[in-house]
């Protein structure tokens, strides 16, 4: 149960800074799965052809790492869980630093899948934050964490340089380099919350309550699939499944699209740089919304951020201005939708469910993504990124249209926080 107040005299104080503390620390070892990748496999194939395999695996083994991290918390495990993952994807790094050493694309790919363990527990974190705080400081608590996020996030694939000098002077190619950020920054992140996770732990041991979730392990799937099957729920995932949809496929064909049209690879991550920045950025601002007028507004503000956004991405012609403000937009409706959905979600179940459910969250954003990369990645070349902005035009506008009914029972239902 929680705590009326989580003021400086509550045992939660100071747990939603641990949490974000513990996923800046864990987000340095982001880029691995994404940035260094694509080009270790590329490397070892000798082709680009196999480039786009251990980005697909290692979201398939975020999803399915969602599960099993949430069915520990479940069981009133929620930190053993975490670390759990993280662990599963240091030992996914090294894996990989071993199989490019010894020049298998077998076991890179396979350590990939293993690898994307640790996503799943970055960003299930920032329901730890969430259930650290009352009801009216979900929002908030959730914004800080995603903020942390961004912090790992956009320091990650600047070590690629750094990382590799160290790699070679150490024997190994230099893309293992970041693998070897995220074997660290992973270890580092699954020791703080198994200290996090001990009472007896000086300081970090004040978290040791939520860590264990608090929660009798529920039991059965009858109340887990009336929990799923209400409204509130039922918005949150679908929100969570489509901002994810969008997002991929335009972190998957930008950097296609604009290289299509002459720009190199400074510019080239300089806008990607600021999609990530719209991503996350606005989190704690967001979360602030989503505490003072509900949930519900702000994935609806989400949803028509992103109906924008697709339609300018739909005209969208290489490095241009109109192309920035697409990026950044499409960023920014990714952040309210996950924001604002990940918190309605939070509210929508009872507490000895939530861990499932907001596995199940993460499971299906994850699942969006690893559907939508081989799909927009087999959409014509000159035309592809057009296609893909009228596609999710048509995917926005069409949730708005399903969503309609039940957001407005959710917006009656909702009470405003209008202090």
């Amino acid at each position: 149960m929680l705590p009326p107040a989580a003021g400086p005299n509550s045992p939660w104080h100071g747990i939603p800074a641990y949490v974000a503390g513990t996923t800046a620390l864990a987000g340095l070892g982001l880029a691995a799965g994404g940035t260094a990748g694509a080009l270790l496999a590329t490397e070892l194939a000798g082709t680009a052809s196999v480039a786009g395999l251990p980005v697909a695996l290692h979201l398939g083994g975020s999803a399915v790492g969602a599960l099993l991290v949430s069915h520990q918390a479940g069981r009133g495990h929620r930190g053993r869980g975490l670390a759990l993952g993280l662990v599963l994807g240091a030992l996914g790094a090294l894996a990989v630093v071993l199989a490019a050493k010894q020049g298998s694309l077998a076991w890179m790919l396979a350590g990939s899948a293993l690898l994307g363990t640790a996503n799943s527990s970055i960003f299930l974190l920032r329901y730890t934050a969430a259930q650290a705080v009352p009801e009216g400081s979900r929002g908030r608590a959730l914004g800080a964490v995603f903020l942390a996020t961004a912090l790992g996030a956009v320091i990650s694939p600047l070590l690629l340089g750094p990382s590799g000098t160290a790699a070679h002077a150490i024997g190994l190619p230099t893309l293992c380099g970041l693998y070897l950020v995220a074997f660290v920054a992973f270890g580092g992140s699954a020791l703080l919350l198994a200290a996090g996770c001990s009472p007896r732990t000086p300081v970090l041991g004040r978290a040791a309550s939520v860590l264990a979730s608090g929660l009798r392990p529920a039991r059965g799937t009858v109340r887990l699939g009336a929990a799923l099957r209400d409204p509130a729920a039922v918005v949150a995932l679908s929100a969570l499944a489509g901002a994810n949809f969008i997002m991929v496929g335009v972190m998957t064909l930008t950097p296609v699209h604009l290289s299509q049209h002459g720009a190199g690879h400074g510019v080239v991550g300089s806008f990607v740089a600021l999609h990530v920045v719209g991503m996350f950025a606005p989190a704690p601002l967001v979360g602030r919304l989503a505490d003072r007028y509900g949930p519900m507004p702000v994935v609806l503000i989400g949803a028509v951020i992103s109906l924008m956004a697709s339609v300018l991405g739909s005209f969208s012609t290489g490095p241009t201005t109109m192309t920035t403000v697409h990026l950044v937009l499409a960023g920014l409706g990714w952040n309210f939708g996950v924001v604002g959905a990940s918190t309605l979600l939070t509210g929508a179940v009872p507490g000895q469910l939530r861990p499932y459910v907001e596995g199940i969250g993460e499971a299906t954003m994850g699942a969006a993504a690893v559907v939508v990369a081989p799909l927009v990645a087999a959409l014509p070349g000159a035309w592809g990124y057009h296609l893909l902005g009228l596609c999710a035009v048509a995917l926005t506008a069409l949730a708005l249209v399903r969503m309609r009914r039940p957001a407005a029972d959710l917006l009656l239902s909702t009470p405003r926080m209008l202090k």
